[in-house]
C-alpha cells in the first residue's frame, strides 16, 4: 500500500511499497525501561505496519543508557541487524523511535536497505486514510516537513558514495532539485491551509453576525424524525426523491463530502462512544480523516474545551454519567469541524440539571443546528423554526411561535403546547401585549 504526494512521485522517495514489505523491527530499551515494555511497544508498531500493508519478519532490541548518536544502536547490534536482513530476506527495517537525519543516513549506509521509523509509518497511514481535501493537504505538509532534513542527509550519503572528483554528479544534482521542489511545495501547502483557515474563520464570523439557524423536527414516536436525520448524511438512502444539503445532493459519490459538513449526534450515546477513553473517542473522527497528529491533538483539546469536558479526557467512557456522555458525544462531532450539527433526541434520559447544561451548550455553538426531539420546551428555548412530521411526511414548516399557536395542528400531530409557551403567552396577556 502506498500513497504518494506529488513531490514524492517526482523525486522517487517512498515509505511503503505497493507490494507487501517484509520488515525487521528494532528498538533500544533506554533509561532503565524493561525489555518487556519495549516488546509491547513493538507489538503496537507491528499492528501499525499491518495497517500500512507491511509484514514484520523479525525483531531486535538492545538495552542501552541512551541511543547512539550516529547509528541509534551499537555497531555490534547494527551488524547483527544486517545479518538478520539477509536471514529473513527483509526489504526494510523500521525503528520504534524517531530517527534523526544523521542516524537515518548512517543506518542506510551501514545496512544498504530502506530504513524507516515509527513516524514515517504513522504518516503513511494518515495519508492512506485522508478523506477531506484539507486533511490531504495537512498530511502532505507534515510528510514534507518531516522528510526535508532527512532528504539532506541522504544527499550527503550520495556525495560520499560518489567520492572525490564528480561527487556532485547526477544524484546530488537531482537532490538539489528535489530539495527546492519540496520547499516550494511546503510554501504552497502552507498558503493553501492558511487560506482555508481564513475562510473557516470568515464563515464563523458570518454565523455570529447573522442570526444562527436552529431548526426543530417534532412529531410523535415513529413519525419519521430519525429517518429524516439519518438521510441527511447518507446513513439512509431515500427510496425515491433526493436529499440535498445546501447545493450538494446526497449520493454515494458525495457522501464523504456531505459528512464533512453534517455532524450527527445519535440518540443513544453508546452508538457514538465505543473507544476505551474519552480522548480516543473524540480523536476517532479526525484520525479517520487522515489528519496529522498535531492537528488531531488540537481538535480534541478544542472540542473537549467547547463542551467543558477537559477533565474527562482520560476517563473510561462507560464510567460517565448520562449528561457527561451526551457532552462527549457532541465533542466527537465538534472535532470534525462540521458546519451543521444534527442532534437526535439530545435531552432524552437526562436529569433536569444535565438538561439545562445541554441547552446552555447548544445555545453557545454558532453552528446551524437541526434538532429532532419530543422536548417541546427545549424547542421553545432554542429553536427559530419548526418542522412537524406525521407518518413520514411533513405536516407543517413554520416559525416556532406559529407552530405552537396552532392547537389543531398540534392535536393532529398528537402533540401538546409546551408549558413554557403557555406561561409566556399568559405573561404577555397579563402585561397587555396581546396574544403571542
Amino acid at each position: 500500500m502506498e500513497i504518494k504526494s506529488e513531490n514524492e512521485q517526482k523525486s522517487g522517495y517512498e515509505v511503503l511499497a505497493e507490494t507487501e514489505e517484509r520488515v525487521i523491527l528494532f528498538a533500544a530499551a533506554m533509561d532503565g525501561v524493561e525489555v518487556s515494555e519495549t516488546e509491547k511497544s513493538l507489538d503496537e508498531l507491528e499492528e501499525l505496519l499491518k495497517t500500512a500493508g507491511a509484514q514484520s519478519v523479525g525483531r531486535l532490541i538492545q538495552s542501552r543508557d541512551r541511543a547512539a548518536s550516529d547509528l541509534y544502536l551499537g555497531r555490534g547490534k547494527v551488524e547483527e541487524l544486517r545479518s538478520m536482513i539477509a536471514m529473513y530476506d527483509a526489504t526494510g527495517v523500521v525503528c520504534d523511535d524517531e530517527l534523526s537525519p544523521a542516524q537515518l543516513m548512517n543506518l542506510q549506509d551501514a545496512l544498504e536497505i530502506k530504513v524507516m521509523d515509527r513516524t514515517m509509518v504513522i504518516l503513511d497511514i494518515f495519508a492512506a486514510h485522508a478523506g477531506s481535501y484539507e486533511g490531504k493537504l495537512q498530511v502532505e505538509l507534515a510528510q514534507l516537513k518531516y522528510r526535508l532534513p532527512r532528504l539532506m542527509g541522504i544527499g550527503a550519503s550520495l556525495s560520499r558514495l560518489g567520492g572525490g572528483i564528480g561527487t556532485r554528479g547526477p544524484g546530488e544534482t537531482q537532490l538539489e532539485t528535489d530539495r527546492r521542489h519540496i520547499r516550494r511545495r511546503i510554501d504552497k501547502l502552507s498558503a493553501e491551509l492558511k487560506e482555508l483557515e481564513e475562510r473557516r474563520g470568515y464563515a464563523r464570523d458570518r454565523r455570529k453576525k447573522d442570526s444562527v439557524q436552529v431548526g426543530a423536527i417534532v412529531g410523535y414516536t415513529n413519525a419519521g424524525k430519525s429517518t429524516l436525520l439519518l438521510s441527511l448524511n447518507g446513513l439512509l438512502t431515500p427510496s425515491s426523491g433526493q436529499v440535498r444539503v445546501g447545493d450538494i445532493p446526497v449520493t454515494p459519490k458525495t457522501v464523504a463530502r456531505v459528512r464533512e459538513s453534517v455532524g450527527m449526534v445519535f440518540q443513544q450515546a453508546e452508538d457514538q462512544l465505543f473507544m476505551p477513553t474519552v480522548r480516543e473517542d473524540v480523536a476517532f473522527g479526525p484520525l479517520n480523516m487522515g489528519l496529522p497528529p498535531e492537528e488531531i491533538r488540537r481538535r480534541v483539546e478544542q472540542a473537549l474545551r467547547d463542551v467543558h469536558a477537559e477533565a474527562l479526557a482520560d476517563k473510561m467512557t462507560h464510567h460517565l454519567s448520562g449528561g457527561e456522555k451526551r457532552a462527549v458525544s457532541i465533542a466527537t462531532v465538534l472535532s470534525m469541524s462540521p458546519d451543521i450539527l444534527v442532534l437526535d433526541e439530545p435531552s432524552a434520559n437526562l436529569d433536569p440539571a444535565s438538561r439545562r447544561t445541554l441547552i446552555s451548550l447548544l445555545r453557545q455553538f454558532t453552528h446551524t443546528k437541526i434538532i429532532a426531539t419530543h422536548d417541546l420546551d427545549m424547542v421553545m428555548d432554542l429553536c427559530t423554526r419548526c418542522i412537524v412530521m406525521k407518518d413520514g411526511s411533513i405536516l407543517a414548516d413554520a416559525p416556532v411561535p406559529d407552530i405552537f399557536a396552532d392547537r389543531s395542528l398540534l392535536e393532529e400531530a398528537r402533540l401538546e403546547q409546551p408549558l413554557s409557551y403557555l406561561l409566556m403567552r399568559q405573561e404577555r396577556q397579563r402585561n397587555n401585549f396581546g396574544a403571542f
